[in-house]
């Protein structure tokens, strides 16, 4: 099992993980927002704006104060 750090030493399974996408558009927004109604946010951005939007496989949404690009880099990593 692959952990990637995403941030303040928050770490995520890389097997896990579906997409990471930027909180910008608004259908990213509305799936923050629909998770956040039925509880399946985790906030690891430490109070910092939120950068990313990680979408794993369990259905929870984790946001992140890294952007997409600098995790993409901590993916590819072996």
């Amino acid at each position: 099992m692959k952990l990637v750090d995403i941030g303040y030493g928050n770490l995520v399974s890389a097997g896990r993980v579906v997409a990471v996408a930027s909180p910008e558009s608004l259908p990213v927004r509305r799936l923050v927002q629909d998770a956040k109604n039925i509880g399946r946010v985790i906030d690891v951005s430490c109070g910092k704006k939120t950068k990313a939007v990680i979408i794993t496989d369990s259905e929870h949404i984790i946001l992140s104060a890294e952007t997409p690009q600098a995790l993409e880099e901590r993916f590819k990593q072996e």
